[in-house]
C-alpha cells in the first residue's frame, strides 16, 4: 500500500528482457542502501518488488501481464521514474489510498497555465470515468492528485509547481501514456452495492 506521495525520482538504468518479462535495473540513491529483498516499490504507479540490490541500484522484474497492462514497457533506459516505498503504519497519510495495481493508461492530451498552477487534461479509458468525480482523488503514474473535472472520456488536473518538480510531471507532453489507478473505494462500494436494487 502507498500514498500516492512520490518518496524520490530514480533513473532506469537497464533493462534486460527475460522471456517476456522486463528485469528493470534502477538507481535510487535515496533508498537504495536501505532496502531489503522483497519489498514493496511504486514504480510510476506499478508495485514491483525488489529482487536484488547493491550500491545505489536495485533490481525489480516486471511480468508480461505487467507490461501489456501499464504503460511501463513505455519507459526506457535514462528515463526517469516516480519512485514510492511501501507506506510504513506510523507514516503521515498525505495522499490517499494507492495499491499499485494500475487500472489503466491514461494520455496526456495537453496543458495550460492556470493560476499559479497547470491545468493537465488527460483521456482515461470510458470504463474507469465512472470511479473518478469532480474533486475525488486518482494516482497518475504513482501521483495521488486532485480531479478537476471528470467526463465520460476525459479528466483534468491542477498541478502546482512543487509537484512538478517533484515528480515527472516536469516531462509530460502531449502523447505520453500515463498508469491510472482509480480510487480502490469507489470499486469495492460498486461491488458491494452490484446486487442490490
Amino acid at each position: 500500500m502507498f500514498t500516492g506521495l512520490v518518496e524520490t525520482l530514480g533513473v532506469l538504468d537497464a533493462v534486460k528482457p527475460e522471456k517476456g518479462n522486463r528485469r528493470l535495473r534502477v538507481r535510487a540513491p535515496a533508498f537504495a542502501g536501505s532496502l531489503a529483498i522483497g519489498d514493496s516499490i511504486s514504480h510510476d504507479g506499478v508495485c514491483l518488488t525488489v529482487e536484488s540490490f547493491s550500491g545505489d541500484h536495485y533490481e525489480a522484474v516486471a511480468v508480461a501481464e505487467t507490461l501489456s497492462v501499464t504503460a511501463l514497457g513505455d519507459r526506457r533506459v535514462g528515463d526517469v521514474l516516480n519512485l514510492e516505498r511501501a507506506l510504513l503504519p506510523h507514516t503521515r497519510m498525505g495522499g490517499h489510498w494507492v495499491q499499485g495495481h494500475v487500472d489503466g493508461v491514461a494520455t496526456v492530451l495537453s496543458s495550460r497555465p492556470r493560476e499559479g498552477s497547470t491545468e493537465w487534461v488527460l483521456k482515461i479509458p470510458k470504463g474507469l470515468s465512472k470511479y473518478c468525480i469532480d474533486r475525488g482523488s486518482i494516482s497518475l503514474d504513482g501521483i495521488s492528485l486532485t480531479l478537476g473535472s471528470v467526463t465520460t472520456t476525459q479528466i483534468t488536473v491542477n498541478i502546482i509547481p512543487h509537484t512538478a518538480s517533484a515528480t515527472t510531471i516536469s516531462k509530460w507532453r502531449a502523447g505520453r501514456r500515463v498508469n491510472v489507478e482509480v480510487d480502490v473505494l469507489a470499486k469495492y462500494v460498486e461491488k458491494l452495492l452490484k446486487d442490490r436494487k
